[in-house]
C-alpha cells in the first residue's frame, strides 16, 4: 500500500523567480506540457513560450513528471529558449553565465585561444587550391585530436559552440575552393520529399538530458510510454543504452562519434505514419528491454549485444511507407535493384552501412576489420529476418532448436537473435492498450495510402489493407492470433519469465479486439435489419 500511495503523491519543486523561491506543485501524471505551462506561468513568461529548465550547476532537466526533485537550497532556474536559428550564439552565451564559473571562463578562453591558433594553421592551408583533397583528410585528423582533446579534458559540448561556427566557415571555404561535399545517392526518391543523407561532421547540437531513476528504470520494462517523447530525448536515452551495456566502451566508441551517428540515423528515418524515427525507437527500447527481461548479457557476447541493439535501430532505415508488394508489383527502382528479394530490407541495410562508411558516423571505427567484417555480416542477417516473408521459415526454425537450445552452438544463436528482433519489430500489441492502440491508427494510414496508390496505378490491393474492406478489429485479430502469440509463446519456452509481462497481454489484447468485434458485427446485423425493414415498409405502400 505504501509504495502505492506514494505513486500518486505531487511533485514539489523549486524555482529562483526574481531572487524569490517559487514553489511549484503538480501531479506525477501532468504531462509535460502541462508542466511547461504551469513553469511560465510560475515565473512570469508568457504561455507557450519555449522553455528550458536548468539546476544550479547548470545541467538541463528534462520537463516531465519524472524530473529529480529539488529544495530550496538547490534552486532550478526557468529560462526562455529562443528556436530561431538567428539567436543560437545569444542563447549559448546567456547560458554561459549560469553554468560556468570565473576560473572555468577563464580557463575556457585560454583553450578557445588555443583552438583558434590550431584552426589559423588549418585556414591559411586552404589557400593551396591544387591540394583539396589531402587538406580535407588533414582537416578530418584535426578535428578527431580537437574532439578526443575535448573529450579528455572534460569541456562541455556548450562551451565550443563558438568553435563550431568556425568550422562551418572552413568547410564553406574548402566547398568554394572545388571540395566536394560527401554525400551518398542512397534515398530512394518514391515521391518528391526525399532527402539525401549527409554527414554531421559538426559537434552534435541536441541536448543532453538528465535521465531520473524513474525514467531509467521505465527503459527497461516493455511498458514503457514511447509517445510522451520527444526527438532528442529519444536520441538521449538510445545514447544511454549503448553506454548502459557497456558497448561504448567494449567496442572503444568516440562519444561523439555515437552522437552524430544517432542524429544520422534520425536524419534517415522518413516521416511516415508508421515507419518512422518513433518506430525505430520502439523496436531499439523493446530489446532493450528483452536484453534486461531475458538476462541475455549473461548468457550472449557483448559483440551479440551489439548487434541485436544496432540492428534493431537500423532496421528499417529510409522506409518509403509502401511496402515489399507494392515495391515488386509496380517494379520500383528498388525492386529492380535487389532482383524482387526482400527490396525494403537490403535497402535498409546498405542505407545503415553507407552512414557507417562516413569517418565522422563510424562508431566501430575502432574495430578490428575482422570483427567489423563479423559485426556486419550478422546486423545485414538481422536486418534482413525482419522481411515478414521469411516469418514461417524463421519461426519453424527456432521451433526445431529451442526444446535442446545450446547458447554454445552459433547456429542457435543465430537463430535466437533473428527472432528476437523479428518481436521487438512487431511488439506494439505487447504494451499497455493506450500505448499500443495509436500504432493501430498509424499502421492503418499507411496500408491505406498504399492501396489508395494501388487502385490508381491499377495494382493488385490487399484485403487487409483496403479501408473499404478492413476495420481495427479485423486488421488485429488475426495479426495477434497466428502471428504474434505463436512466436512469443514459443520464445517463452527458453524464456519463461516473458509470460507476465510480454505474452498475457497478447492474450489480453486479442480479447480485447475480439470483444469489438463482436459489437461491430451486432451493429451492422442491426443496421441491415433496419434497411430491410425500411425497404419492405416502402413496396407496402
Amino acid at each position: 500500500m505504501g509504495s502505492s500511495s506514494s505513486s500518486y503523491a505531487p511533485k514539489t519543486i523549486y524555482l529562483e523567480v526574481d531572487g524569490k523561491v517559487q514553489r511549484v506543485i503538480f501531479s506525477r501524471h501532468c504531462s509535460p506540457c502541462d508542466i511547461k505551462e504551469l513553469l511560465c506561468s510560475s515565473s512570469n513568461i508568457a504561455r507557450n513560450t519555449a522553455i528550458l529548465l536548468i539546476d544550479s550547476e547548470g545541467a538541463l532537466i528534462s520537463i516531465d513528471p519524472t524530473m529529480p526533485a529539488n529544495t530550496p537550497n538547490n534552486l532550478y532556474k526557468v529560462m526562455p529558449h529562443s528556436t530561431n536559428q538567428g539567436g543560437g550564439m545569444e542563447n549559448v552565451l546567456f547560458m554561459k553565465v549560469y553554468i560556468i564559473s570565473q576560473r572555468q571562463w577563464l580557463y575556457y578562453m585560454y583553450k578557445e585561444d588555443m583552438f583558434q591558433n590550431v584552426l589559423s594553421q588549418v585556414a591559411e592551408q586552404f589557400s593551396r587550391a591544387f591540394r583539396i583533397n589531402e587538406l580535407k583528410t588533414e582537416v578530418t585528423n584535426r578535428l578527431a585530436m580537437l574532439e578526443k582533446r575535448v573529450e579528455l579534458e572534460g569541456l562541455k559540448v556548450v562551451e565550443i559552440e563558438k568553435c563550431k561556427n568556425d568550422l562551418k566557415k572552413l568547410r564553406d571555404e574548402m566547398t568554394s575552393r572545388g571540395g566536394v561535399r560527401v554525400t551518398c545517392n542512397c534515398k530512394y526518391n518514391l515521391s518528391d520529399d526525399g532527402k539525401k543523407l549527409s554527414p554531421r561532421r559538426d559537434v552534435p547540437s541536441y541536448p543532453k538530458y538528465t535521465l531520473s531513476q524513474e525514467t531509467i528504470e521505465a527503459l527497461k520494462k516493455p511498458t514503457f510510454d514511447v509517445w510522451h517523447w520527444e526527438h532528442n530525448e529519444m536520441l538521449s536515452c538510445l545514447e544511454y543504452m549503448y553506454h548502459d551495456l557497456g558497448l561504448v566502451k567494449e567496442f572503444n566508441m568516440n562519444p561523439i562519434t555515437l552522437k552524430r551517428w544517432l542524429l544520422a540515423i534520425q536524419e534517415n528515418y522518413r516521416d511516415n505514419p508508421f515507419h518512422n524515427f518513433r518506430h525505430c525507437f520502439c523496436v531499439s527500447q523493446m530489446m532493450y528491454g528483452m536484453i534486461h527481461l531475458c538476462n541475455l548479457q549473461e548468457r550472449l557476447t557483448m559483440t551479440d549485444m551489439c548487434i541485436l541493439m544496432t540492428a534493431a535501430v537500423c532496421h528499417d532505415l529510409d522506409h518509403p511507407g509502401y511496402n515489399n508488394t507494392y515495391q515488386i508489383n509496380a517494379r520500383t527502382e528498388l525492386a529492380v535493384r535487389y532482383n524482387d528479394i526482400s527490396p525494403l530490407e537490403n535497402h535498409h541495410c546498405a542505407v545503415a552501412f553507407q552512414i557507417l562508411s562516413m569517418p565522422e558516423c563510424n562508431i566501430f571505427a575502432n574495430v578490428e576489420p575482422d570483427s567489423f567484417k563479423q559485426l556486419r555480416q550478422a546486423i545485414i542477417t538481422l536486418i534482413l529476418a525482419t522481411d515478414m516473408a521469411r516469418h514461417g521459415e524463421i519461426l519453424d526454425s527456432f521451433k526445431q532448436k529451442v526444446d535442446s537450445f545450446d547458447f554454445t552452438n552459433e547456429e542457435h544463436v543465430k537463430c535466437l537473435k533473428m527472432v528476437l528482433i523479428k518481436c521487438c519489430d512487431i511488439s506494439n500489441e505487447v504494451r499497455p492498450t493506450e500505448v499500443a492502440e495509436p500504432w493501430v491508427d498509424c499502421l492503418l494510414e499507411e496500408y491505406f495510402m498504399q492501396s489508395d496508390r494501388e487502385k490508381s496505378e491499377g495494382l493488385p490491393v490487399a484485403p487487409f489493407m483496403d479501408r473499404d474492406k478492413v476495420t481495427k478489429p479485423t486488421a488485429q485479430i488475426g495479426f495477434i492470433k497466428f502471428v504474434l502469440i505463436p512466436m512469443f509463446e514459443t520464445v517463452m519456452k527458453l524464456f519463461p519469465q516473458i509470460e507476465e509481462i510480454m505474452v498475457q497481454p497478447l492474450r489480453d489484447s486479442r480479447d480485447h479486439y475480439e470483444e469489438l468485434k463482436q459489437i461491430d458485427d451486432a451493429m451492422s446485423e442491426a443496421q441491415k435489419t433496419k434497411t430491410e425493414s425500411m425497404s419492405l415498409g416502402g413496396k407496402k405502400k
